[in-house]
């Protein structure tokens, strides 16, 4: 029994040390990307001013917080938006133990009434705890986070349900270089290089603005099948070093990390 005793002590130390390890790596290699913490726990940020206040949207919570007394810091647990059908606004209905809220997100360029900053959606959040008999309105700016593993050079492994082979284009395989920071994109279709913006709400990703040179390109080369692939795609997938660009239509592409 002596004997066990220590030896399960090591054990224990070394999945700690193995986890701890994992922890740290993951943390370098988010930190090295310029991703903090709230960037990988929630997809929507907004401010206001007179008073400040602010909110977080994720998948687990919604976080309010403000100079308002008794408002300082309230957290409701997360709930679906519901869209508007004719335009693009989502409404949140939140609700604790303690208070309730609105919260409406319009896609409409905003700026922000101390800085100036330009934002591309136009907040608005309606808050009272419960004893109250209204809501205090508050008006600002926000945006979406842009998933931060999305930031990485990708390869073309499949498109339209096929996989591709080298002889599908003119020198090597399709790649995109994506930054999440900026919401752009550059890369090379097969036979021109290419380059883009990208839109991004949760769940929603779509390449506007493709740009590419000019070059012909020889007989069977796929490079108008890939472009069109991007310029189809609605939604995403990330999972075991893969990127799976989709619209409701089915899978378009399949992409493999290589940075």
């Amino acid at each position: 029994m002596k004997k066990i005793i220590p030896l399960l002590l090591l054990l224990s130390l070394i999945v700690g040390c193995k986890t701890s390890a994992g922890k740290t790596s993951e943390t370098k290699e988010t930190a090295q990307q310029g991703v903090n913490q709230d960037d990988m726990n929630f997809y929507f940020k907004a401010t206001g001013n007179e008073p400040f206040w602010g909110v977080k949207i994720g998948n687990d919570n919604i976080v309010f917080t403000s100079l308002i007394p008794g408002k300082e810091s309230i957290t409701f647990p997360a709930v679906d938006a519901i869209r508007a059908m004719d335009a693009n606004v989502k409404m949140y209905k939140v609700s604790n133990e303690t208070a309730s809220g609105i919260i409406t997100i319009q896609q409409l360029d905003c700026q922000d009434s101390m800085s100036g900053a330009i934002s591309p959606y136009s907040v608005k959040v309606e808050i009272k705890n419960n004893s109250e008999l209204e809501f205090k309105k508050l008006s600002g700016c926000g945006k979406y986070i842009t998933d931060y593993r999305l930031h990485d050079i990708w390869v073309l492994e499949e498109l339209n349900g096929y996989k591709v082979f080298a002889t599908d284009f003119q020198k090597e395989f399709p790649r995109i270089e994506i930054n999440s920071a900026e919401n752009r994109f550059s890369g090379y279709g097969g036979c021109n290089p290419l380059s883009g913006q990208i839109f991004y709400e949760k769940d929603v990703l779509r390449f506007s603005k493709v740009l590419s040179t000019l070059m012909a390109c020889p007989s069977g080369n796929k490079e108008g099948e890939f472009t069109k692939a991007l310029q189809s795609t609605t939604t995403y997938s990330i999972g075991n070093n893969q990127l799976i660009l989709s619209n409701p239509s089915g899978k378009l592409a399949v992409f493999k990390k290589v940075d």
